[in-house]
C-alpha cells in the first residue's frame, strides 16, 4: 500500500509546480490566479492517484482554493482508508445537494 498524502506532501508537491518553497504556499490561494495549467494539475492529480487517492480533473476544478483541494483529497483518502462505499461529496456536489435541499423544503 502506498504511504498516504499528507498536508505536508501536498505543500511540496504544490510547491514544486509553483516554483516556491512548501511554506510559502497559501493554501487559501486559487489555483487558477496561481498560473498553473491543466498539464500540471494533470501531473499532479496523477502523483495524488500513486498515493491511493482517487481524484479526477473535474473535481479539482470545481474547487475555487488549494484549501478546497485539500479538504477534497484527506476526505477522499480517509474515506478509502475506511474502505467506505459512498464516495466523498466534490466541491459542486455539496452546493448542488445543499440547493436540492433548500428548493425541497421551500
Amino acid at each position: 500500500m502506498p504511504a498516504p498524502l499528507t498536508l505536508d506532501g501536498f505543500r511540496a508537491d504544490l510547491a514544486e509546480f509553483l516554483y516556491q518553497r512548501p511554506d510559502e504556499v497559501d493554501l487559501e490561494e486559487s489555483p487558477l490566479l496561481t498560473g498553473l495549467d491543466s498539464l500540471r494539475i494533470v501531473t499532479l492529480i496523477e502523483r495524488w492517484r500513486e498515493t491511493g487517492v482517487d481524484v479526477n480533473f473535474v473535481e479539482l476544478a470545481e474547487c475555487t482554493s488549494f484549501a478546497q483541494w485539500w479538504h477534497l483529497l484527506s476526505t477522499r483518502q480517509a474515506r478509502q482508508a475506511r474502505q467506505s462505499p459512498q464516495s466523498p461529496q466534490s466541491c459542486q456536489s455539496r452546493q448542488s445537494r445543499q440547493e436540492g435541499a433548500d428548493r425541497a423544503g421551500a
